[in-house]
């Protein structure tokens, strides 16, 4: 997607979502005055969104060496760095709008999984005031982290379907309820995700089936040959997480504001679902029993 079809279609969400969003601020008393900014809010959130798909790895590199010397034209009115970083809490509404817009669509057969964002080096955890309340100590396969958890579920095109943020020592089977209310069919996790409590309520309030594998001292069961080649498939997940991190940048360790770690997060989302190609799947076979 070119710059130029990105803003279009932010533009065109904003006008749609922006006039809803203030009248209920008015109404809440969350707003009291209307004043425009000398940026739009779309074309902050075209800058922020571009900034994922682009090849830069720092936002403040971007800004200044490209934005400001080479997108003139394209956004007349633009501020300083240290301003647009003051305004990006302003739009953090909008673009987790904008994001809820771009999910997919359940397919019947869904992915779960979980990943860190580390907010600083595991040796600078005590020295590390900027995310008190927000970030804790949490470990995974890979070992310790301080920071936030990122889960989410796909669906078998790589589209994301729900995600959630979540303090770093939260247990990965916690926001699945929540993901849930939104799914239907098969969803399929790895070991973390094992809970017979968690299975038989998510079958019997929603209809959702859990799908994981089995751990070395558990006793083995029957499944269906389907669903263990689903369990075979559930690296299309990791694969998401990686595009995530590797192409879109969620992750990095300078942020000085928890709402701009967010900010970022959620517009590396959004450039992620804005992808044309995504990892996806060929499900075509017909479940059967096997012992």
């Amino acid at each position: 997607m070119s710059l130029l079809e990105l803003f279009v279609d932010v533009d065109d969400f904003c006008q749609m979502f922006l006039p809803q969003w203030e009248q209920r601020l008015l109404a809440e008393g969350s707003k009291h005055r209307r004043r425009q900014g000398q940026l739009r809010v779309s074309e902050m959130m075209t800058i922020m969104i571009h900034f994922h798909q682009s090849h830069y790895r720092d936002f403040k590199a971007y800004y200044r060496e490209y934005v400001l010397k080479h997108l003139r034209a394209e956004f007349p009115n633009l501020v300083c760095y240290a301003r647009f970083v003051a305004l990006m809490p302003s739009v953090l509404g909008p673009l987790m709008a904008y994001l809820r817009s771009l999910y997919g669509r359940c397919t019947g057969i869904s992915f779960v999984d979980s990943t860190p964002l580390a907010v600083c080096d595991n040796h600078r955890i005590h020295l590390n005031k900027v995310f008190d309340g927000f970030a804790q100590r949490g470990k995974t396969s890979m070992g310790w982290f301080y920071g936030i958890k990122l889960h989410i579920v796909t669906n078998d095109c790589g589209e994301l379907l729900a995600c959630q943020l979540t303090p770093g020592n939260v247990d990965d089977r916690v926001p699945v309820p929540m993901f849930a209310q939104y799914l239907f069919g098969k969803l399929v996790a790895d070991k973390g995700y094992i809970s017979q409590a968690l299975f038989e309520m998510l079958l019997d309030t929603f209809g959702v089936q859990l799908i994981t594998g089995v751990k070395k001292n558990m006793h083995n069961r029957l499944i269906l040959l389907y669903d263990k080649i689903l369990l075979r498939k559930r690296a299309i997940v990791e694969s998401v997480i990686d595009q995530l991190k590797n192409i879109s940048q969620i992750e990095h360790t300078r942020h000085r504001s928890p709402i701009n770690f967010f900010v970022n997060v959620i517009a590396g989302l959004i450039a992620y679902c804005l992808q044309p190609k995504k990892p996806s799947l060929n499900l075509l076979a017909k479940p059967m029993l096997v012992a």
